[in-house]
């Protein structure tokens, strides 16, 4: 005799669709990414900082105005906008920002998923005098695999192209002075162990 089929409770198929739903928005999360960005042109820096500071004394001094004149609270940031001088201040930060940009390299780094993580360390176990030191990875190989392993590249669309190698990223860390290739190293690693700002909350 044929088991006869039993309706599951409404409840019961809502709560499986919530949760299903639910477990699809878990899955389609997005791997952390974080920025380096290395600019050599002091200039190009200089002009961005001077134009900002300009920028904000355009709009201080128009504020005043604003005040004297009698614009009301509402209406003051508009009014502000429009002043010549507020408008030439920003058009040179503008200008600015995009010298700046262009003299900027940025380099972006994107977390592993856990097991790629693990075997990463995996590959570069420390030596026993590092683990006597508490190491938990060989600090000569490690962190060129680990730059290279989460450096991502994107061309003008947009879309992914190979990036940096091992091998390249070593050839950086050997090149700059401390500080910048500890600050490459420290990027990758922190893309990696920060805990985004959206986690953690209760």
């Amino acid at each position: 005799m044929p088991t006869a089929f039993t309706e599951p409770p409404a409840y019961a198929v809502a709560a499986d669709a919530h949760w299903a739903a639910k477990m699809a928005r878990l899955k389609a999360r997005t791997l952390p990414e974080r920025s380096l960005r290395v600019c050599d042109d002091d200039e190009a820096k200089k002009n961005a900082t001077d134009a900002a500071l300009e920028l904000a004394k355009a709009r201080t001094t128009a504020r005043a105005e604003s005040v004297e004149q009698g614009i009301a609270e509402a209406d003051r940031e508009e009014w502000m906008l429009a002043r010549p001088a507020v408008v030439a201040a920003q058009l040179r930060v503008d200008g600015a920002e995009r010298a700046l940009e262009d003299a900027t390299i940025v380099l972006v780094f994107r977390a592993l998923p856990r097991p790629a993580w693990e075997q990463l360390l995996r590959d570069h176990p420390p030596t026993e005098a590092q683990a006597d030191q508490g190491m938990e990875y060989n600090v000569e190989t490690y962190p060129a695999a680990l730059i290279a392993a989460c450096h991502i590249e994107r061309d003008e669309s947009g879309g992914e192209v190979p990036g940096m190698s091992e091998l390249e990223a070593q050839e950086l860390l050997d090149a700059w002075p401390d500080s910048e290739a500890k600050a490459l190293f420290t990027c990758a690693l922190l893309v990696n162990q920060t805990l985004r700002a959206d986690l953690g909350k209760g």
